[in-house]
């Protein structure tokens, strides 16, 4: 099929195909005569592992990795449960850092009157750290 039939199939763009495929992710793809890429069912079902991953939230080199232990029938198990608690613990660090960054806009927030005036300590404390402080212990609250 076409890069546009593999991208209806699989839920993955005709651009993201492309990139994949540049990425070496996707293995280069027969194509026809006129240069057009025709995709077979291990080219699909590559595809669909590939957007399972990124919808899991894994990054390029760690869908590498899992893609090379996937093709590898002699790999250990082991290898691909360390994959995927090493990336469950990376999404438990940005969880937290995420629910700090919320908690700090919120009591920022708490701390802005919301009024007409200029005044606004949730400016101030933007302005008053230096790049790559993330703490909010600073924060100057009116």
């Amino acid at each position: 099929m076409n890069i546009g039939e593999a991208a209806a199939a699989t839920g993955v763009s005709a651009k993201m195909i492309r990139h994949y495929e540049s990425l070496g992710l996707l293995p280069p793809v027969a194509r026809t005569d006129s240069g057009y890429r025709q995709y077979d069912d291990n080219s699909l079902h590559t595809l669909r592992f590939i957007r399972r991953a990124r919808d899991l939230g894994f990054g390029i080199e760690e869908i590498r990795t899992l893609l090379q232990l996937w093709r590898n029938r002699q790999r250990a198990s082991s290898e691909v449960k360390r994959v995927a608690l090493q990336h469950a613990a990376d999404l438990q660090r940005r969880i937290e850092e995420m629910q700090a960054m919320k908690r700090t806009l919120e009591q920022l927030a708490s701390h802005c009157n919301g009024d007409d005036r200029p005044e606004c300590p949730i400016l101030e404390d933007l302005a008053s750290h230096p790049p790559g402080c993330h703490a909010n212990n600073g924060a100057r609250f009116r």
